[in-house]
């Protein structure tokens, strides 16, 4: 054995996971209703076999040749690296049994589908019994895992390595002392919202999302855009990253920000090192997945940054309002540059955490955490979430929630097994300005953005975050491009910024 043979084995695991990613996508995009079952079925025994593989002993014992092998090579070799990282990470995998994963991943393909015609009929109790046997599954496998204060403490870090409740806790303390202040403010500025509302022919936001999202840097000779009840993004390698976005006539900003946001995920994924394609650096062994973000948390600042950073910037708007206006002629014609870009920035508390203002999103995902939270310690019952959610929402956002469907049944996670996900976006939010502010102290950057020329900022993505996969941690990586650890002053101010502009 050799590290050569640990290759092939690492290489083997990232085959099958990346065809559960396959049939995980047509799941959600083009599968007939009546696959379902069959589906979760050849999901739970594919992610099953990648389960055997990764915990065999044919795996243990090339990790421990590609050891001997690599005695003396300095700690920083992506190598020694790779083989230190399958080694960890299989530890923990090997605690969760076997019978568990299968379970678990068989469910989330039958709950997805339960959830979804729970959503369309705002039937919470139809989906009420495939949540309860996913927090079931959840607390066995963060009991496996095992956790220091709080079972949530299990779920968290198998999504952002070295995140814990009691810390999530302490920024999301530091970040609503920054944001309640600047939300009273935004309040009082006035836009015309109304406009979004207009009718937008679907083909239409659809070709001039994609086309922005090109300009980006999304290759779609690696790449495709199709619909889903929730966006998403998915990779099969670096080749073939996919896209989805969800469309609505009459509200133009959803689908528009949905494709930038996931084009951002997706420009992560193409950017990971060729030399990274089914290895360590793109396998995520804990929750058996083929991805190749350092974390979620760092996949969800890619998303944030493309989303809001750019795509929500004045400049943007600026120099592409035109190019909207030619798709809409109709609809924009009483509209300029500046009335657009106050209407897509306004300030308006909502139901749907997808198409939330800045302002008032990471109150969306602060009280999906506290009640993640709670469901791990078993101190809310599914049968309350209904009546809790309307708490927290009218706690955190002032609103009535009318329907489950806009309130607990609107977010896919829960149905997909993600506990503990959901901190991930506002721990992205957060990187997302920590990395903007650091690539705009380049002045081909920031010229770039000036003029409307993206590949400055995307090359220095690439460069700095994407080409590493999981070859770092999140904070390793932060540290590396930025100088500094997770810090919410470069989000707080490019919030207030923003504000100051609205304001003016």
């Amino acid at each position: 054995m050799s590290y050569a043979a640990f290759e092939a084995e690492i290489a083997r695991v990232n085959d099958v996971l990346c065809s559960v990613n396959l049939l995980t996508w047509d799941s959600r995009t083009m599968m007939p209703p009546g696959g379902l079952e069959a589906r979760a079925k050849q999901i739970a025994t594919l992610v099953g076999i990648a389960r055997d593989m990764a915990t065999s002993d044919t795996l243990q014992r090339s990790i421990e040749h590609a050891q001997v092998e690599l005695e003396g090579v300095a700690p920083s070799d992506t190598r020694r690296l790779a083989v230190e990282q399958a080694k960890d990470a299989i530890a923990v995998l090997s605690r969760i049994p076997a019978d568990l994963i299968s379970a678990a991943a068989e469910l989330k393909t039958v709950a997805q589908g339960s959830w979804t015609n729970a959503r369309a009929a705002n039937d919470f109790a139809t989906f009420a019994p495939y949540l309860e046997r996913t927090m079931e599954m959840q607390r066995q496998i963060a009991q496996a895992i095992g956790y220091g204060e709080h079972p949530y403490d299990a779920a968290i870090s198998a999504y952002e390595p070295g995140m814990s409740w009691s810390r999530l806790k302490t920024v999301y303390d530091d970040l609503s002392k920054g944001l309640l202040p600047l939300l009273e403010r935004a309040k009082q500025v006035r836009t015309r919202g109304n406009i979004l509302e207009r009718s937008y022919p679907v083909e239409k936001q659809r070709d001039f999302s994609s086309k922005m999202a090109a300009r980006f840097g999304y290759d779609f000779n690696r790449g495709r855009l199709d619909d889903a009840v929730h966006p998403f993004e998915i990779s099969f390698t670096s080749s073939d990253v996919r896209i989805t976005g969800r469309f609505r006539e009459n509200w133009l900003p959803a689908g528009l920000f949905a494709v930038w946001h996931e084009a951002g995920h997706g420009m992560y994924e193409q950017g990971v090192a060729h030399a990274f394609s089914r290895s360590v650096f793109a396998t995520d062994f804990i929750n058996l997945y083929a991805v190749g973000g350092a974390s979620f948390g760092v996949h969800e600042s890619q998303s944030r940054l493309w989303e809001n950073r750019v795509g929500r910037s004045r400049r943007f708007w600026e120099l592409h309002f035109k190019e909207l206006q030619a798709s809409f002629p109709d609809q924009l014609a009483d509209v300029d540059a500046d009335a657009f870009w106050r209407a897509v920035n306004a300030t308006r508390p909502g139901f749907i955490r997808v198409e939330a203002d800045e302002l008032t999103y990471d109150f969306h995902i602060m009280l999906r955490s506290k009640i993640e939270a709670g469901l791990m310690a078993g101190d809310i019952r599914v049968s309350d979430l209904p009546a809790i959610w309307r708490e927290e929402v009218k706690a955190y956002l002032g609103l009535d929630v009318p329907n489950d469907t806009l309130g607990v049944l609107q977010d896919v996670h829960w149905s997909s097994g993600l506990v503990g996900s959901f901190p991930t976006y506002t721990l992205g939010n957060i990187m997302s300005s920590q990395f903007f502010a650091a690539a705009n102290r380049e002045t081909e950057v920031s010229g770039g953005l000036e003029t409307g020329d993206y590949e400055p900022l995307k090359n220095w993505l690439n460069c700095n975050v994407h080409q590493f996969g999981r070859s770092k941690s999140p904070s390793q990586l932060l540290m590396d491009a930025t100088g500094s650890d997770l810090s919410v002053t470069a989000y707080l101010d490019d919030l207030t910024r923003k504000v100051q502009a609205l304001e003016s």
